[in-house]
């Protein structure tokens, strides 16, 4: 990892000198001193419930109860393995931090399965996640993320792709009080190629921020992300994607997009996508959109008798799916498609 993708702010939940306000640049739209000003009491333990909805896909299981790992931590893959990481939180007005690790060793196939299950009120969560992809293996992260209403729950992810290396990431939310995910990549380059995906779909005063950063150190390098988003009532959508491409890192072909549907006259969506090229001989391209269902398709299924809260639901679903139909795990795919129809 290169000194320039260490510069975010290390939060430390017993320290709230740690917690960032807006005037911290990247978390500008997510002022966490305003919702946190001290730093919250210890969760107390916590059972883990029901199984979490990527149980009947198997695999080998991490899991975090209130921050308190219920056995390993860390992961090694060594061949075509399903891992399910589980971040469950059943707290109120409490907070807690959780730890984990997973490696990829050359050649192998990871399907990496991670769920927030929040339960309770009030509590503050902060999850760190370290992912090491080496080269010529595989990574594929989906993340399914429901939490109360009012809670605030942070998530760092830190990658590191070495060359020849494929990583693909989903993450799919409905949102919290202030709820962050954050990642950090470093990118091989040398045929290495990587996917970043979001989907968020928030109600209420919701808030959820998707922030990246990719920094292309190797040439010959592949990034594509694509985020999509819908936000109601007085709900807020955060997404800062950055992809740099550094000195020496020729032949990047690197595309990022951000598309977002306000449904609430109140409703707020801060993009904010960014490139920095010091290469030459690249390929990039961004493009940020933001507007409103299309009236005109909305008034043709009207016409042909579909009711109008059925019609916008189908039109949203729509638009969103573009997303999950990047998964190429065919199972894994149609949880996430399920999950996501449940909550529209």
């Amino acid at each position: 990892m290169t000194a320039r993708l260490q510069s975010q702010p290390r939060i430390d939940l017993s320290d709230a000198s740690s917690f960032p306000s807006r005037r911290v640049e990247s978390w500008k739209y997510s002022d966490l001193r305003r919702y946190l000003r001290e730093a919250p009491k210890p969760s107390p333990t916590a059972v883990v419930g029901p199984p979490g909805p990527f149980y009947d896909l198997g695999g080998d299981a991490i899991v975090f109860a209130n921050g308190r790992a219920v056995g390993v931590t860390d992961f090694i893959a060594s061949g075509e393995q399903t891992l399910r990481l589980r971040f469950i939180t059943d707290a109120v007005e409490t907070g807690h931090t959780a730890s984990a690790r997973v490696v990829a060793r050359p050649g192998a196939k990871l399907l990496l399965l991670e769920t927030h299950e929040g339960a309770g009120a009030g509590y503050v969560a902060h999850n760190r996640l370290d992912i090491d992809v080496a080269a010529g293996a595989e990574v594929t992260r989906i993340v399914l993320i429901e939490e109360p209403a009012d809670a605030i729950s942070i998530t760092d992810i830190d990658v590191r792709v070495a060359p020849g290396g494929v990583y693909r990431q989903t993450t799919v939310t409905t949102g919290a009080k202030l709820q962050r995910q954050t990642t950090t990549l470093s990118h091989g380059g040398e045929g290495a190629d990587v996917r970043i995906d979001g989907l968020y779909t928030l109600t209420g005063a919701r808030h959820t921020d998707l922030t990246s950063v990719v920094d292309h150190v190797g040439r010959d390098g592949v990034t594509s992300q694509l985020t999509k988003g819908v936000v109601r009532d007085t709900a807020r959508g955060v997404f800062q994607g950055k992809i740099r491409i550094e000195r020496g890192a020729d032949g990047v072909d690197a595309r990022m997009g951000h598309h977002a549907l306000i449904l609430g006259e109140r409703a707020e969506v801060d993009a904010k996508p960014e490139l920095e090229i010091y290469a030459d001989d690249v390929q990039c391209a961004h493009g940020n959109t933001v507007g409103n269902l299309d009236e005109s398709a909305l008034f043709y299924m009207q016409q042909r008798g579909i009711p109008a809260d059925e019609a916008r639901a189908l039109l949203t679903q729509a638009f969103l799916i573009e997303v999950v139909d990047r998964i190429e795990h065919e199972k894994a795919r149609e949880v996430v498609r399920s999950w996501l129809t449940d909550r529209l």
